[in-house]
């Protein structure tokens, strides 16, 4: 992959509850790149993985949501999981977080139950995405076009569907962070 995002940082914003292997899968393959990963989080301390229904393993936050500030950052990316973005979605400072990155037009990627965090920003409106099928209503209630695709990239907004398109995403993932700031087209 060599060093493609050498000089970049990116955020990896998760609660208590994120699906694992969406986190160390894309976080392991942007370290490749070249990239400086930390991890952000309104949970003190450590914040808590989940294979699926079941705790897996804790990892260190990094930054502290209430001090990250998106203008610090180059890239945002964000894991799945049920519990983790039906948490963020209620926390303010996480939606203004992630709406830091869509204001400057930088590249952000979702994956799986992620996009359903995105509803809160009101940035999905127009946009064609990919997510977990079962947020297919939530996400098209809130203005965006659904498909079922591996990967989407949109605006710098990169989408995937669950773990086993993590190959697929990490690329996209990378080439759009490689990219940098993208000069959005905001829906009225």
């Amino acid at each position: 992959m060599g060093n493609t995002l050498e000089g970049k940082k990116v955020a990896i914003l998760v609660a208590d509850g994120f699906e694992q292997e969406e986190l160390t899968g894309p976080k392991e393959a942007l370290e490749a790149a070249g990239a400086q990963i930390e991890i952000v989080s309104p949970a003190e301390g450590e914040v808590q993985g989940w294979n699926h229904d079941e705790k897996a393993d804790k990892f260190r936050v990094d930054m502290p949501l209430n001090l990250a500030r998106s203008d610090d950052y180059d890239a945002l990316l964000l894991p799945g999981g049920v519990r983790n973005p039906d948490q963020l979605r209620m926390s303010t400072r996480a939606v203004e977080f992630i709406d830091g990155f869509f204001a400057t037009g930088k590249p952000v990627a979702a994956i799986c139950h992620a996009p359903w965090l995105l509803i809160e920003t009101e940035i999905i409106r127009g946009k064609t995405i990919t997510s977990w099928p079962s947020l297919k209503t939530d996400l098209t209630n809130a203005g965006a076009h659904w498909v079922d695709r591996e990967v989407v990239v949109h605006d710098g907004l990169v989408t995937s569907r669950k773990p086993a398109d993590i190959p697929a995403f990490n690329k996209k993932m990378i080439q759009e962070f490689a990219a940098g700031r993208h000069a959005r087209q905001w829906a009225a």
